[in-house]
């Protein structure tokens, strides 16, 4: 990824304004690699750098939300305005300015997470922390052994090799699927190039913390402490 400025990069994760994150940097609450960084100007690459806030920054901010919504189909991941279809945000009625963590593509269903807190985005999303997620997945065709093989092993999209996956078989048609990485469209990316389309996909857990079975589509409440650790753990 091309680089960007640090402060262009908090603002991004919802840390706060431009000029608020100039600030954080400059008051030394901002580390890279696990390094100080206060001086403006510098640069980082947010798929190979570690970016990291210092927790002293909750003191003083808006009461925190973390919130798991079963996404249903055919609403759109963001929070923008400006979209014609009807987004994440418009399900989730709470007076704080929330956020989705990541994206699950229109169709896609399952477990999403959306918060005010910006500092934990890079945490959950980056690649170097190999924070696992895992769908429910239903295809077209048979599940064979080579095509299971091929998908554990890793497929080439959009220029470059997936990390390796795990499959679960549970049926000749269906799986479950955990990746470590959330490259556009993955899933569906990768069992279409082996000759599987996707019928349905559904996130049912991101790390440790799995989707609430009583849940209905569309559905949402707050973690409760207990899950906010088995997400970030």
């Amino acid at each position: 990824m091309t680089e960007i400025r640090l402060q262009k990069h908090l603002a991004q994760l919802g840390v706060g304004s431009r000029r608020k994150c100039e600030e954080y940097i400059a008051d030394g609450l901002i580390t890279v690699n696990g390094a100080v960084v206060t001086e403006m100007g510098v640069k980082i690459d947010p798929d190979k750098d570690k970016v990291e806030v210092d927790p002293r920054l909750r003191a003083n901010e808006e009461k925190m939300r973390y919130i798991m919504l079963n996404k249903p189909a055919g609403v759109v991941t963001t929070c923008a305005s400006h979209v014609d279809d009807e987004t994440v945000v418009d399900l989730v009625d709470v007076p704080e300015r929330i956020f989705p963590i990541g994206r699950l593509d229109k169709e896609t269903t399952g477990l999403l997470i959306l918060t005010n807190d910006g500092r934990i985005t890079h945490q959950l999303l980056h690649p170097s922390f190999e924070k696992e997620k895992e769908y429910e997945v239903e295809v077209e065709g048979t599940i064979t052994a080579g095509r299971r093989d091929k998908l554990e092993d890793g497929v080439r999209i959009l220029g470059e090799e997936t990390k390796p996956t795990t499959i679960k078989l549970v049926t000749k048609n269906t799986m479950r699927i955990i990746i470590t990485e959330g490259k556009n469209r993955q899933i569906r990316r990768i069992c279409r190039k082996v000759g599987i389309p996707v019928v349905s996909l559904k996130r049912i857990r991101m790390n440790k913390l799995w989707m609430d079975s009583r849940l209905e589509e569309g559905d949402w409440r707050d973690l409760t402490e207990q899950e906010l650790k088995q997400l970030l753990g």
